[in-house]
């Protein structure tokens, strides 16, 4: 069967696949631009997007704002009309100035995890941009939409659930992710059933779209069989010739085994999912001082007095520097990447009736 487009709203994706937002420096405009070229939604990550900006450090902030602009516009040519939106983490420091500055570029889409992201809704009020909160349980799924009901008496104009096979930081505890991927499937169609509640509400159709852990159409047409609208992949699109990451970066992920995929701690509380190397050996018994702060997290999901590394520095250097000697996230299925590829091929093989 061929996959039906994913509707939000009065935007249409030709293909259901949203590419994950990955910071910092991996979904930017080549990325994002050819997803959206090829009808799916690019995503854009607000994680220090300006890092090449001149200025950056002297003054990162400034250079984020100016880069989501200029990210932005190189994005929207390259899709040549296709669906251009923003990953946007709510721990943020001055989350609602790059919620309000993609909303001023024109984004498409927000979508916003790492927390919950609590005032979203009044931030793009007014404007065309639509929202989708990140989530991990039906438990968060009620408390944020129930929230913004009350609050705001809006509603999301879709919702993603991240599962525990994502990359990055995740939304489960440590120790229950063997059992939380185990029992997944059967919390999907839990938010579903909430989500449906809520759109009854709201007289609106709200899709649901699946990410962490989807890899093939196999995965797409499971999530679809479960009631989902679409799905969000991140992992397989950063071995391709668009991604914006450095080849070194990309051959971390073609070269990693499947025992190289390993749980690591973050310093802002969250287990996240990443490729062992030198850099994950050594946070395991020693903290690494901080270099250079840049206020890339609020205060309340970093203290730069105890934290055992700075996640940004980190991520710059896996970029920047040499990425054995840095924190290189990755979803579950990164071992089964061999070798490089392009978007076009991907949707090709994820679109064949």
């Amino acid at each position: 069967m061929s996959l039906k487009p994913l509707v939000i709203d009065k935007l249409v994706a030709k293909v259901p696949i949203i590419q994950g937002g990955m910071g910092i420096g991996i979904s930017l405009a080549n990325l994002a631009g050819a997803v959206g070229k090829e009808g799916g939604i690019g995503i854009l990550s607000t994680a220090q997007i300006g890092y090449q900006e001149e200025i950056f450090e002297k003054s990162p902030m400034r250079a984020n704002m100016e880069a989501i602009k200029k990210q932005f516009d190189k994005a929207k040519e390259i899709a040549k009309g296709g669906l251009i939106g923003f990953n946007i983490m709510a721990a943020t420091f001055h989350y609602d100035r790059y919620v309000k500055r993609c909303v001023e570029v024109g984004a498409d889409v927000i979508i916003s995890g790492a927390g919950l992201p609590i005032n979203l809704p009044e931030l793009v009020k007014g404007s065309d941009t639509k929202i989708a909160p990140i989530v991990s349980s039906n438990k968060a799924t009620k408390v944020l939409l129930g929230l913004w009901k009350k609050r705001y008496n809006a509603t999301a104009d879709f919702i993603v659930i991240e599962g525990p096979k994502a990359g990055g930081h995740l939304g489960f505890k440590a120790e229950t992710l063997k059992e939380s991927i185990e029992t997944m499937d059967a919390e999907v169609v839990k938010i579903i059933e909430t989500v449906k509640t809520f759109e009854e509400e709201f007289n609106r159709k709200i899709p649901v779209v699946f990410a962490g852990g989807v890899f093939n159409r196999s995965d797409i047409d499971h999530y679809l069989s479960l009631g989902c609208s679409g799905v969000q992949m991140a992992t397989r699109f950063v071995v391709t010739e668009e991604c914006d990451a450095p080849d070194a970066f990309k051959d971390s992920y073609i070269s990693a085994e499947e025992d190289d995929i390993t749980i690591i701690k973050s310093p802002v509380g969250m287990p996240g999912r990443a490729i062992k190397n030198q850099f994950t050996e050594r946070i395991q018994h020693e903290q690494i001082p901080i270099e250079k702060c840049r206020s890339c997290l609020s205060y309340k999901h970093c203290d730069r007095e105890t934290i055992p590394y700075c996640i940004s520095e980190t991520l710059l250097n896996a970029v920047t520097k040499d990425p054995q000697h840095a924190l290189v996230f990755a979803g579950a299925n990164a071992y089964r990447l061999k070798e490089k590829t392009t978007v076009k091929a991907i949707f090709e093989e994820l679109t064949a009736d």
